[in-house]
């Protein structure tokens, strides 16, 4: 029984990671490894059992932050006005602020910050393009 839900479990992760875009793909990963890592050496009885379980778990929850992140800077991108996103207890904070536009190829500079129990954890600035960005290359 143990062997059949841990096939599942792989099966349903691997249709779930194929199904995303390659942003998905990187937060799921590394939600993956930072749970599965987690989960094993919280685990002592069967540190296998922990490492699966916190695997699915940091998975879904990874991609469900980049889930947000991408939707709020398109949002952002598209109004011309921050986007911001709190949890319920007010330890999370996302913030999009839209910075620069270029017309040439079409696309919007959004600065992200990610705030958590007041520390900021994540500054960086994402480009939002319209379509798909030309650029003259080599």
């Amino acid at each position: 029984m143990k062997k059949v839900v841990s096939l599942i479990l792989i099966l349903s992760l691997l249709g779930f990671v194929s199904g995303c875009t390659e942003y998905h793909a990187q937060g799921a990963g590394t939600g993956a490894i930072i749970g599965g890592v987690a989960g094993a050496l919280l685990d002592h009885r069967n540190p296998w059992r922990g490492g699966v379980i916190g695997a699915a778990l940091g998975g879904v929850a990874g991609a469900t932050l980049v889930d947000i992140s991408m939707r709020a800077s398109r949002e952002a991108a598209a109004s011309g006005r921050p986007v911001e996103y709190r949890t319920e207890d007010g330890r999370g904070i996302y913030r999009a602020d839209p910075v620069d536009y270029n017309a040439r190829t079409r696309c919007h500079k959004v600065h992200e910050r990610v705030w958590e129990d007041g520390n900021l954890v994540k500054d960086q600035v994402r480009e939002v393009c319209e379509s798909e960005k030309f650029e003259r290359g080599y």
